[in-house]
């Protein structure tokens, strides 16, 4: 089972720290079509392996760390967590998802899970692939995030930077007209971690 990250790098720590300037919260989007009505109350927050299957799902490996925050940088450790995305060819498992790329029979696509005691997460997948959407672009890779905490709920979406779909994706290139912040939507590539697994930085500001 993957843990909660133990420890988090310096800068980030930095941003965390409640100061004079409130963070911004990370902005609010659609659930979108392939919300997994049918998402398992629990799972392990791994999803390059299918519960009870040995075989690893298809695709680049990456870990996403972060930390759940209100906008005075305060930990949120009763915050709990649902992602989901498309598999690396860039479908969903929600059987509404038309798509003709292949689905993958190691990928479950879904995870619930509660944050570590000091805010923390720590989600290991695969890169998702692009997919078209009705209007007729592609969207470019992300991963839906469903984070609650008290009283409130944040449904956003998640991008990588550099990509070259962003330019275009509908919601992301979208966000400034939106009166959001588009690098607060971004996560960000860090070093370490194990060969051949891409880490990434994104931490989630949630009101309180």
């Amino acid at each position: 089972m993957v843990s909660a990250a133990a420890s988090l790098p310096l800068a980030s720590a930095a941003r965390a720290t409640a100061g004079p300037n409130p963070l911004r919260p990370t902005g609010q989007e659609t659930l979108g079509p392939f919300f997994p009505v049918r998402a398992p109350a629990s799972h392990d927050p791994d999803l390059t392996h299918y519960p009870g299957r040995p075989e690893r799902a298809r695709g680049p490996v990456i870990e996403i760390e972060g930390r759940v925050l209100d906008t005075a940088g305060r930990a949120l450790p009763q915050a709990q967590i649902t992602v989901w995305q498309a598999n690396a060819s860039g479908r969903y498992t929600n059987p509404v998802d038309r798509n003709p790329a292949p689905l993958d029979p190691n990928f479950l696509g879904v995870a619930s899970f509660r944050v570590g005691h000091d805010g923390t997460f720590r989600l290991r997948t695969v890169k998702p692939g692009p997919y078209p959407e009705p209007s007729g672009t592609i969207r470019t890779p992300h991963i839906h995030f469903d984070v609650t905490n008290a009283d409130y709920r944040l449904v956003t979406q998640m991008y990588f930077s550099g990509e070259r779909l962003n330019a275009t994706d509908l919601l992301l290139s979208t966000l400034g007209a939106r009166h959001r912040d588009p690098s607060s939507a971004l996560c960000q590539p860090v070093a370490g971690g194990e060969p051949g697994v891409q880490r990434y930085r994104w931490d989630i500001i949630l009101l309180t």
